[in-house]
């Protein structure tokens, strides 16, 4: 893979993500079965085929436009909070990849801490409140923190990947305090959270895509 990433090389890790919340879906159902409705998992489904349409149907390749056009896409899907979350988290990295048609190690990370200060403004939910946020912020930290350490993008996505399994592992020692499940908060103590279990799902996608 080379050093900086452009829009081929982000399509990749898009496609990575859709992969694995494909494969992982029963989980993530599963999962939600214990205080939702059990369908966090058929939601992604449909997120990521929303995706999977604005990839084929991009009219540009230029970063900020195309992230854009994914993170509206994703906004469409109905189903709770996940599309406006997924999508806010997309549109925010289009922002920071304003003019440009590639970025390194530290400017990938800087798309990524842009889209987790737009999901910020579109949910009040924390580390610690048993969500997505449990794994996104980890992972967004870790990239940074090997980008600025100068690793290679595969090796940042990597870090990232594993603090997004770390934090959604974390979420079972949580109560959940968003959500339908909220009613039932301490009884969902001992299973991970869906929203940040397909967070480090997509991750992983991610991952595994760039070091491809």
């Amino acid at each position: 893979m080379p050093d900086a990433f452009g829009h081929d090389q982000i399509v990749a890790m898009l496609r990575g993500a859709i992969e694995q919340i494909r494969a992982n879906h029963p989980v993530l159902s599963q999962l939600d079965s214990i205080g939702g409705d059990g369908d966090h998992g058929t939601t992604m489904v449909r997120a990521m085929g929303h995706m999977e349409k604005a990839i084929d149907e991009a009219s540009s390749t230029q970063l900020q436009s195309f992230l854009f056009d994914v993170g509206w896409a994703i906004m469409g899907v109905d189903g709770g909070a996940t599309g406006p979350l997924l999508g806010s988290l997309f549109m925010g990295m289009s922002e920071a990849a304003a003019g440009k048609d590639s970025v390194d190690g530290p400017g990938l990370a800087a798309m990524f801490e842009a889209g987790l200060a737009s999901l910020e403004k579109a949910t009040k939910a924390r580390v610690g409140d048993k969500t997505l946020m449990d794994a996104l912020v980890p992972a967004v930290a870790a990239m940074r923190e090997a980008a600025d350490a100068g690793s290679g993008i595969p090796a940042c996505l990597q870090a990232a990947a594993e603090a997004a399994a770390q934090g959604a592992e974390a979420t079972k020692a949580l109560p959940t305090r968003f959500g339908r499940a909220r009613s039932i908060g301490e009884k969902t103590i001992g299973h991970a959270d869906p929203g940040a279990t397909s967070m480090s799902f997509i991750f992983r996608g991610f991952a595994q895509a760039s070091s491809q």
